[in-house]
């Protein structure tokens, strides 16, 4: 399959070949390797890849490679899958594969999985559970691929890839083909090398995030292409060139190329030209060498210019109406010129993406248009529809046929959404809408739901399922402004209800409550009506959000009594889930569940995913609310397969749900299963759903990662979001705490509870956790200034402050009734920590606070009870100190939380706490067997990292296992260690050689 397209030498280039000819070497052993080629256009990014499919193909292994192509504002989803997929398909030797995964042919034209829920206010299409199977699919075939021969899947041009596209390239490499399989077993026989233009990547482009996330997996690197060295740029030109040239003219060509292979060849080319001397910028050294052509050249390649970096031979004739043999003749000119060359299936390229730019630049603008409009019917005229629907919607805008440009905008649209791609959905969709006014009424699609109010308020749903929720709120509101004077009252409604429930996503509650006010006001309540339950379901809500319960419980009453007259199942179980929360002790009670419960099932005869899903998460919450953290786990499972079967994983309540799952692992201990499970759902979140991953944010702060600072950071960009503002302040804070920084951890806490306050002046449940934290790092700087013979007072007024803040949310919550087993602990642990900072450690608030988080917080029960065990030790109570300490220390030894057990390991030490008896009046071995080892090495005089050599560990980790050696045995040297070891018979002193 691959084909050498390239005559020129390859020079300077031999580090970066060599580098990649190596993770071949390794992937054809079975570790799959990916690498991102990073470099300027121009500087050689694609020369150096056709060097190594080169070596790979010649190396037994079978070489995909897949294009990005730039097509404006239309997006074609997963291109450059599609293109491998085509290549296969036409290929004998993989059909058995292929067969065995029928679900990508929805990538070759032959699926369809759009889904629908009916019963709520707007239509869901799969953006989720189909999408997931796809990507699953193409992950599995590629692995099966690679068991038939060694695989390379090269992909170019990344900076122009489609959202999609890179979506699924984020899990073939997070979690699909190189991930490595139970037990150890070797990863695939696969490599992926994919490439992007440096300088294309401005500061909000959208293939940034995604690269911060890749290289930062273990088998995913970055390799640069820098531009080349003079000395390397004068070989390239010399080698190039087919006569002598005067030295001054290299320099020339040197210079002006600055370090660019292909501004270097381009310059060199046009030395051959009438004109004799070199342009001034690269686009008209393009130009100068296309003037050389034939003019049946020259016409070939605008017309191929206008079909995009690549054009098949065909579809090129039929566009360029040229006799074959005159069209042949053209084509073998500009190969011969290097301005194109030849692809498999009869295609052909542009030699570089700079040369098609030129080219299409100065074209006339009625000569554009006209080849646009003739690229448009060819492909109207050919098989699979709805593939080519986004180039034909681009080349009708292009040619300026807006009606059939609107057409093929719709059905791309459709298709987008059929195949699982929301955001390519709704920009096809927001094409049809700036289309929609610039057509006349008579020209456009006409149907059931084709009408401005109606396709946007499904572009809002796109949006919604794209995980944009800012997106869908103005979307909805440009529903709201289309709507007429003399519209029909449920329809104006409907949209002003969906807008207060997108308005809520964004935690714009008052003016939610607003719209959802203005919808109850334009329907009367008799006779009852199926849009009147859903616009009341939807103010009880609103209601609720703004603390008008009481009018939330009214209106819920009386909704859930017509619903029930209706019998709209969905609505009623809606209803009843706000109701749940609403009465009685809450969702947290064994009432509130049950009818949390019905509601579900309600909801699941109706088909009403969202509702469904509502419940789910309600049930979960209360668990959670409740301190029962492994009753929560099922419903959050079930919750989410809900959401991955009807494609809305995207959407509001599954992100939080997938929040709460990973918080319930990290409040349990489990964060090694936390940590894999957010490596699993970052593959498949939306960017406005990376607050979900912020349990992980707090595993790798416990474990001193302070890189989690700056992914912490980047949740505060762009417009405000509750969660992900939630998430960043816990973990800055908790950095702030870490680092030692009293004063930046306070005014973290007062930003980020002034940030959650909402319009009413309740302030968020959280407040209690943040002030707790903060008090953490006043009280240690309180007691540094005490042990210093100073005096704390300089920090009372501060700690006054938090745990004020702290006793007033834990009492009140969010919804005015005390907080829960959570809240409470969280309560405890503040006063501890106000004792410490004004008096110093109080060994009974700390017991107390250990207590209060046995309720399952792994972490911070062992957190509290170091601090239990310092004030123990500081009443000289050193046998219940010990016994405090050496339970935690197990504890955190097993989560790996590092700055804590060093805090620990030197209470320890200082106590002398490892020579304290036992409860039970015995002293356990206090070294493990690694432990052992490490000692043994350390009598015989080894530093950290002859001691990592010896036993196969890195220096570092030995330095962990001396540290703790030297705090289980009290010593503060590594031969006051040795020493206690040989006095308590913990080893044996090796004999001596003799002369």
């Amino acid at each position: 399959m691959p084909q050498t397209l390239f005559t020129t030498p390859l020079i300077g280039r031999d580090d970066e070949i060599a580098r990649l000819a190596t993770l071949l070497e390794r992937a054809r052993g079975g570790e799959a390797r990916a690498v991102l080629l990073a470099g300027d256009a121009g500087v050689g990014k694609t020369r150096v890849l056709d060097e190594v499919a080169g070596r790979a193909a010649r190396a037994g292994m079978t070489v995909l490679t897949g294009h990005c192509v730039d097509l404006g504002d239309v997006g074609l989803p997963y291109l450059p899958f599609t293109e491998v997929l085509g290549v296969l398909a036409a290929d004998e030797r993989f059909a058995d594969v292929l067969a065995r995964h029928p679900v990508v042919d929805r990538l070759l034209g032959a699926g369809s999985d759009a889904t629908r829920d009916d019963g709520g206010p707007a239509p869901h299409r799969d953006s989720g559970g189909g999408r997931l199977r796809l990507f699953e699919g193409v992950a599995g075939l590629l692995a099966d691929l690679s068991e038939i021969a060694p695989l390379l899947l090269v992909l170019e041009d990344l900076h122009w890839a489609d959202q999609s596209s890179r979506d699924l390239l984020r899990f073939l490499l997070s979690r699909g083909i190189l991930q490595r399989p139970a037990g150890g077993a070797p990863t695939h026989r696969l490599a992926v090398f994919a490439s992007y233009r440096a300088d294309d990547l401005h500061r909000r482009h959208p293939l940034r995030p995604l690269l911060a996330e890749l290289v930062r997996l273990p088998a995913v690197e970055r390799l640069e292409l820098r531009p080349m060295a003079d000395a390397e740029v004068t070989r390239l030109v010399r080698a190039l060139q087919d006569r002598p040239l005067p030295e001054a003219t290299v320099r020339g060509i040197v210079a002006r190329a600055e370090g660019n292979a292909f501004y270097a060849e381009e310059l060199l080319a046009a030395t051959d030209t009438e004109a004799g001397g070199v342009p001034s910028g690269l686009a008209d050294v393009l130009l100068i060498r296309i003037e050389q052509l034939s003019d049946t050249a020259q016409q070939v390649l605008r017309t191929a210019a206008v079909a995009g970096r690549r054009v098949e031979h065909d579809v090129l004739r039929e566009a360029v109406g040229l006799p074959e043999d005159e069209l042949e003749a053209a084509l073998r000119e500009a190969i011969g010129r290097q301005l194109l060359i030849p692809g498999h299936a009869d295609t052909y390229a542009f030699r570089h993406a700079l040369a098609r730019e030129a080219v299409y630049a100065d074209l006339l603008p009625g000569e554009r248009a006209r080849l646009h409009g003739a690229f448009a019917r060819l492909l109207a005229g050919r098989g699979h529809p709805a593939e080519s629907a986004a180039e034909r919607a681009h080349h009708y805008r292009e040619s300026h046929d807006l009606a059939e440009a609107l057409a093929a905008s719709l059905e791309a649209a459709g298709y987008a959404g059929r195949v699982g791609a929301p955001a390519e959905e709704l920009r096809h969709l927001e094409t049809a809408l700036d289309l929609w006014e610039s057509v006349d009424p008579a020209a456009r699609p006409s149907g059931e739901g084709v009408d401005r109010v109606t396709l946007t308020l499904r572009a809002s749903a796109a949006a919604a399922h794209a995980g944009d929720s800012h997106r869908a709120v103005s979307l909805t509101r440009a529903a709201l402004a289309s709507i007429g004077q003399d519209a029909d009252s449920e329809l104006a409604a409907r949209v002003r209800y969906t807008l207060a429930g997108n308005l809520m996503s964004v935690d714009s509650l008052t003016a939610a409550f607003g719209y959802s006010s203005e919808a109850l006001d334009l329907i009367p309540a008799e006779p009852p009506t199926r849009t009147w339950v859903w616009a009341a379901a939807t103010h009880v809500i609103a209601a609720r959000h703004i603390g008008e319960n009481e009018t939330a419980l009214r209106v819920a009453r009386q909704a859930l009594r017509v619903a029930e007259q209706l019998r709209v199942a969905d609505a009623q179980a809606d209803l009843l889930v706000s109701l749940a929360i609403l009465e009685g002790g809450g969702r947290r009670t064994a009432e509130g569940r049950e009818r949390l419960k019905e509601a579900r099932e309600l909801a699941r005869q109706a088909g009403n995913a969202p509702v469904e899903m509502r419940a789910l998460f309600n049930l979960a919450v209360g668990c959670f609310e409740s301190g029962d953290l492994d009753g929560c786990l099922p419903w959050v499972a079930e919750g989410l397969d809900r959401a991955r079967r009807a494609g809305l994983l995207s959407s509001p309540y599954p992100l939080e749900m997938r929040y709460l799952q990973l918080l319930v692992l990290y409040t349990l201990g489990r964060w090694d299963e936390c940590l894999r499970t957010a490596a699993d759902d970052v593959a498949v979140l939306p960017s406005a759903g990376a607050y979900a991953m912020g349990p992980a944010l707090y595993v790798a702060l416990a474990r001193g990662d302070l890189g989690a600072m700056e992914r912490a950071r980047v949740l505060l960009e762009g417009p405000f979001d509750w969660m992900a503002t939630m998430v960043a302040g816990i973990a800055l804070t908790e950095a702030a705490v870490l680092r030692g920084e009293p004063e930046e951890a306070v005014e973290r806490t007062r930003a980020t509870v002034e940030a959650l306050t909402d319009e009413t002046g309740h302030r968020p449940d959280l407040s209690v956790r943040l002030a707790a934290l903060a008090l953490s790092a006043v009280a240690d700087a309180a007691a540094d200034l005490r042990s210093a013979g100073g005096t704390s007072d300089r920090w009372k007024d501060t700690a006054d402050e938090l745990v004020e803040l702290a006793r007033e949310t834990a009492v009140r919550g969010e919804d005015g009734t005390p907080q829960g087993p959570e809240g409470l602990a969280w309560l405890a642990r503040a006063e501890a920590e106000w004792l410490r900072a004004v008096s110093g450690p109080d060994a009974a608030a700390w017991e107390k606070a250990v207590t209060a988080f046995g309720y399952g917080d792994v972490y911070e029960r062992v957190r509290c009870q170091v601090r239990f065990a310092e004030a123990l030790l500081a009443g000289e109570r050193r046998t219940e100190a010990a016994a405090q300490a050496r339970e935690a220390h197990a504890v955190a030894e097993r989560l790996g939380a590092a700055p804590l057990l060093e805090r620990l390991n030197g209470l320890i030490r200082r106590g002398r706490l490892a020579d304290a008896p036992s409860s039970g009046g015995e002293r356990p071995s206090p070294l493990t067997a690694r432990e052992q080892e490490v000692l043994r090495l350390l009598a015989r005089g080894r530093s950290n990292r002859q001691i990592g050599e010896a036993l196969f560990i890195t220096g570092k980790t030995a330095s962990v296992h001396v540290s703790n050696i030297l705090a289980k045995l009290g010593a503060s040297s590594r031969t006051e260690a040795v020493a206690i070891a040989y006095r308590e018979g913990l080893i044996a002193p090796e004999p001596t050689a003799s002369g």
